[in-house]
């Protein structure tokens, strides 16, 4: 009994935690999937529905905004983050002086809250306050720089924010990649000829696969349950403008009281996050059975 004690008492004490964690996070994703089919509107109700909020939410035309938004958002931020991260990286890499402050320096927006960052930006592109005001008074009297308060651009004011925050952190995850190749491979391509773009562009890069890999569902993930950024700094709007499926489910449950159809867009949003999410699962399986 003692042995067999001391042979499972780790996973008696994680049992409890285990269990909670299955429960308030796998169960209630469950009983959001079955609200969904539901005709819930203040309160769950339980009788199901079938796919009648699922047709609601594809007939909705601030649901179908919503998706284009994060469409958007996700392109730019995704090519922004990473191709900045990358110069940033490189730069990093060629060891120079200050190094340790540059690096903080990147890396410190990633220390704020979304929340704390759509507020400073809030306050950085309001035209009565940030840089459009700044330029007027410099003198240029006829530079405009509305695009917080202008439905078409807005938009791209949450890019500016979201890439702000995140690039260092792509940044820092290069940066270790690259630490991480051996001297001999660069000092071999060096000899051989190989100028400083080459050796980053053809041998060091393509060796960081598994680094854009991670960083592209770390991205995606980030875009995709974006919610704090977009409420510190345009609250959806100007109108409906910059919407996106997260502010739309939290709108649609406590604003407007439909249960049944935030849990249909909460759904949606759940499978996007697993069509990123379990492809990397499997290739990193399938990497660590290879080895």
């Amino acid at each position: 009994m003692f042995k067999w004690l001391e042979k499972n008492l780790p996973k008696i004490v994680m049992a409890p935690a285990v269990g909670l964690i299955g429960w308030f996070v796998y169960g209630f994703v469950l009983w959001t999937l079955y609200i969904s089919f539901t005709n819930s509107k203040i309160l769950p109700k339980y009788e199901l529905w079938g796919f009648g909020q699922y047709e609601k939410l594809w007939a909705s035309r601030k649901w179908l905004i919503s998706v284009d938004n994060l469409l958007v958002f996700t392109a730019l931020f995704l090519i922004f983050c990473i191709v900045i991260g990358i110069i940033l990286a490189i730069f990093l890499d060629q060891k120079i002086r200050a190094e340790g402050v540059l690096r903080t320096i990147y890396l410190y927006p990633m220390a704020l809250s979304f929340i704390v960052t759509g507020t400073a930006w809030k306050w950085i592109l309001n035209p009565t306050l940030g840089i459009q005001k700044m330029f007027v008074d410099w003198g240029f009297e006829n530079f405009t720089f509305d695009w917080l308060v202008n439905r078409e651009m807005a938009i791209y004011t949450i890019v500016i924010a979201g890439v702000w925050q995140s690039a260092g952190f792509v940044m820092a995850l290069f940066l270790a990649g690259l630490r991480s190749v051996e001297d001999e491979i660069v000092k071999a391509a060096k000899i051989d000829g190989a100028g400083l773009f080459t050796v980053y562009w053809r041998i060091l890069l393509p060796m960081m696969r598994p680094v854009f890999f991670t960083s592209f569902v770390i991205l995606v993930h980030i875009s995709i349950k974006s919610y704090d950024l977009i409420v510190a700094l345009t609250q959806g709007g100007p109108g409906i403008s910059t919407t996106m499926p997260a502010l739309f489910m939290t709108q649609t449950a406590f604003h407007k009281s439909q249960v049944g159809l935030s849990a249909a867009s909460a759904m949606m949003m759940f499978m996007a996050v697993a069509a990123v999410i379990i492809p990397y699962l499997y290739s990193e399986l399938r990497r660590e059975n290879a080895r």
